[in-house]
């Protein structure tokens, strides 16, 4: 395999000083003669610059890394999406990880942005605690969260409004007539988790609706799979739920299948809402009632900050707010009279 072209062999066939070739290359002012007899080398030789030498110079990447607990969920996937599109406009590139919901993985990838891997972060974390925040207000390059962050913490931030989510999805199915809606959620120990929780709870007692822990059921993670791990010890009781709200969509499809094979029937006999509204709810049969809680929309402000804040450390910390939308569709039917 043969080697890459140096910058002093392009100097040397151009006859100038590698510091010319340098500041040919990087954009800096140099005459014209120079600027074409570096060039041409450069082209003559097929001489690649060095992307990790050049980053150490001038102090950029030209990268922005973008960290997710779980890159097969498709609220994610949207999410990705939209900042990717943002980066590549702006000339950067999207570095993905995957980090799950391990909050000491978090903190690794906060604190070693030190070493110069990106020239910025996106971090939509799981579970936040007092070390992640901590790591987040003292990172050396700038950071965005998308989730929730304790009040007063001085990180741009965008959030969704899962208890508002919540509020909706039930107020349909209460309109629709359900009476015992079941609950599948998350960790309650994760940011998603306890925001959707909380939302439940509340919204059950301001309809007046049965307060019976029994019909909230947790499971280990947010996916399908986990979901369809504890979705018996919802539908197999002698008084199940008429009507089941999945803490997103993965686990709502999970109820719809656990339902259907059971020879049962969506929505007549158990109605069915997601959370999260990806493309999954158009797919699945039948197309599930989801939450949109604006993953395109808060992965495109995400980069959006990121951006202002690389060119502008000193601006003032933001903090964005999704309003949640429902989009009715055939697992939980119309609501009566028409609402939403």
């Amino acid at each position: 395999m043969p080697q890459r072209a140096t910058a002093a062999q392009v100097a040397a066939h151009a006859g100038v000083s590698v510091a010319s070739v340098s500041r040919v290359l990087n954009g800096l002012a140099s005459s014209s003669r120079m600027a074409a007899r570096v060039q041409a080398a450069a082209a003559e030789l097929d001489y690649v610059p060095d992307a990790t030498a050049r980053s150490l110079k001038v102090g950029r990447t030209e990268q922005l890394a973008l960290a997710v607990a779980d890159v097969g969920n498709p609220a994610y996937v949207a999410m990705m999406r939209a900042v990717d599109e943002v980066v590549r406009t702006a000339g950067y590139r999207t570095v993905l990880s995957a980090m799950g919901a391990d909050p000491d993985d978090e903190i690794d990838l906060v604190r070693n942005l030190a070493r110069g891997y990106a020239d910025g972060l996106i971090l939509s974390p799981l579970r936040v605690t007092a070390d992640l925040v901590h790591e987040l207000e003292h990172a050396r390059r700038p950071v965005v969260v998308v989730g929730s962050l304790p009040p007063g913490t001085a990180i741009d931030n965008v959030r969704a409004d899962s208890p508002g989510g919540v509020r909706l999805a039930l107020t349909h199915l209460h309109d629709r007539g359900c009476r015992r809606i079941g609950f599948l959620n998350g960790p309650p120990d994760t940011v998603p988790g306890a925001a959707r929780a909380r939302g439940y709870l509340r919204t059950v007692k301001r309809l007046g609706l049965p307060q019976d822990s029994a019909l909230s059921v947790t499971a280990a993670d947010f996916t399908y799979d986990a979901g369809r791990a504890v979705a018996a010890r919802l539908l197999d009781r002698d008084d199940p739920p008429d009507a089941v709200l999945g803490a997103n969509d993965l686990l709502a499809v999970a109820i719809v299948n656990a339902v259907t094979e059971r020879g049962g029937r969506v929505p007549e006999d158990v109605a069915v809402v997601g959370m999260d509204d990806t493309e999954l709810a158009e797919y699945t049969r039948p197309s599930l009632t989801s939450v949109s809680l604006g993953s395109v929309e808060r992965g495109r402000i995400a980069a959006e900050l990121l951006l202002a804040r690389i060119a502008d450390p000193s601006r003032d910390v933001q903090r964005v707010t999704m309003t949640p939308r429902l989009t009715i569709r055939s697992s939980s039917g119309p609501a009566r009279g028409g609402r939403a």
